[in-house]
């Protein structure tokens, strides 16, 4: 079952999200969309975790706006107040879902591109959460309190991205290490949104291409790690 439902942020403010049910719910997902905003593709992912056991929710950071040009989706990203979206939106939908008691009720976070920055800004700034996978998307690293991740944490990486560059994912794993962080990281031969099975096509950008053998290995280790820190 799908629907719209409201959930208040820590400050009180209401934000609405996609929420996705899951049938048998081992535990619960926050969903991060990616910067077209919540479109029906991540929709579909919110649907495909609810498949696979895990209720989950996509909080609406654009407050109903979305795109499919990428000048577009670049001027919503770049309105959005990052370390607001983080501890206020995400940290409210984590405490939505928790409320739920949803299977075990945990409650863990993920998302694509933009939305894998802030799910590594999530892992500094929302206590509640208990595990967070990011896909292909980090903040500047001066935006990173490693010591503030007590989570455990998993990231898929794509070595040929033209925008998350690998000697960035590098540093970035170099910070977490020396953080003592729980962290396992995957890379792929693959392009920025590999996992995204509309990242080709009409209004698409060239820098993005969508490969289904590592975007399957990437979901089975994302349900795996998913399953262990959630079920």
């Amino acid at each position: 079952m799908t629907q719209i439902v409201s959930f208040p942020r820590p400050d009180g403010a209401l934000v609405s999200g996609f929420l996705a049910e899951a049938e048998r719910p081992v535990g619960a997902v926050v969903v991060i969309q990616e910067w077209w905003g919540v479109n029906g593709q991540i929709k579909g992912v919110a649907e495909r975790f609810a498949r696979a056991g895990f209720t989950a929710l996509v909080p609406d950071l654009y407050r109903g706006q979305s795109t499919v040009e990428a000048e577009e989706a670049h001027h919503l990203m770049s309105g959005l107040d990052f370390a607001d979206a983080a501890s206020q939106d995400v940290r409210g939908a984590v405490r939505y879902l928790k409320g739920l008691q949803r299977g075990s009720g945990k409650v863990g976070v993920t998302g694509y591109c933009m939305g894998g920055a802030l799910t590594v800004l999530a892992a500094t700034q929302v206590p509640e959460a208990d595990a967070a996978v990011v896909w292909y998307g980090m903040p500047p690293l001066e935006f990173v309190d490693a010591g503030r991740i007590a989570l455990p944490l998993q990231a898929h990486w794509a070595t040929q991205d033209e925008f998350f560059k690998i000697d960035g994912v590098d540093a970035l794993e170099a910070k977490l290490q020396a953080a003592g962080v729980r962290y396992e990281g995957h890379r792929y031969l693959a392009h920025h949104a590999f996992a995204n099975e509309t990242a080709q096509g009409p209004g698409r950008i060239p820098q993005t291409q969508y490969d289904a053998a590592w975007a399957q290995q990437a979901w089975d280790r994302t349900l795996r790690f998913f399953g262990r820190h959630l079920g």
